[in-house]
């Protein structure tokens, strides 16, 4: 369990920055064997990222939306990163993503979404109240909520400091 840091808090990002949803909901639970591979696919995908400093990954959060929804809430530091590592053949997601093609297509077993933002700096801001690290705060860091930070629309000045 995580500690909790009590007071309020905000992410220390600034910045631009990409916010990706990806999820997947099993369909039909009985088919195990089509909806496993899926599930297992995303832990390689996120070592090889985590791994590689330079891929523009900032790093995740793993949430259950509901009994058949996995979901990821994935940071990065820009789309362009996001689309290189999306679409590069030598990475674990293109043969993941082809294996899926190939194994599930359009039979309904499996369901996949995501969804893509590009929050310009100055466009976030965040507050974390007697909370463990979770969220762009776990990712990007935390710093108290105070003075310059107080308030949100001065936290939303704070994340556009970067550029």
């Amino acid at each position: 369990m995580s500690t909790i840091i009590p007071g309020r808090m905000t992410a220390a990002h600034q910045g631009a920055l990409v916010v990706f949803i990806i999820g997947m909901r099993i369909n039909h639970f009985h088919k195990l064997r089509k909806w496993l591979p899926v599930v297992r696919a995303m832990g390689p995908m996120i070592a090889e990222l985590s791994a590689d400093q330079g891929s523009g990954f900032l790093g995740t959060e793993f949430t259950l939306a509901g009994l058949r929804t996995i979901q990821m809430v994935q940071y990065w530091r820009d789309f362009e990163s996001l689309e290189a590592y999306a679409r590069a053949r030598e990475r674990q997601h293109w043969p993941a993503w082809l294996a899926f093609n190939k194994a599930i297509g359009s039979d309904g077993t499996v369901g996949i979404y995501h969804e893509t933002y590009v929050v310009p700096a100055g466009g976030l801001e965040t507050i974390y109240g007697n909370m463990p690290p979770i969220g762009l705060g776990k990712v990007a860091g935390l710093v108290p909520a105070t003075g310059s930070r107080n308030e949100a629309r001065s936290r939303m000045k704070a994340a556009a400091q970067a550029e």
